[in-house]
């Protein structure tokens, strides 16, 4: 459990899964901490949202768009 007392979770990217921090992978397989398990679930959409936005604002940059 974190040093605030509430239970936080990750997404582990080798197994595809939530975790907790009872039983969770090395940091660099994971994303997080999340507040629930249902914001670790959606980890990689919110990775790829910001990653079209960067890329979109990139091209906005270079005069690309």
């Amino acid at each position: 459990m974190s040093s605030s007392g509430a239970e936080r979770y990750y997404w582990c990217l080798s197994h595809q899964r939530v975790e907790s921090e009872a039983e969770m992978c090395a940091g660099r397989d994971r994303l997080g901490p999340y507040d629930s398990a249902a914001d670790a679930e959606q980890a990689l959409a919110k990775v790829q949202e910001r990653n079209e936005a960067w890329e979109a604002e990139d091209e906005r940059w270079e005069g690309r768009h």
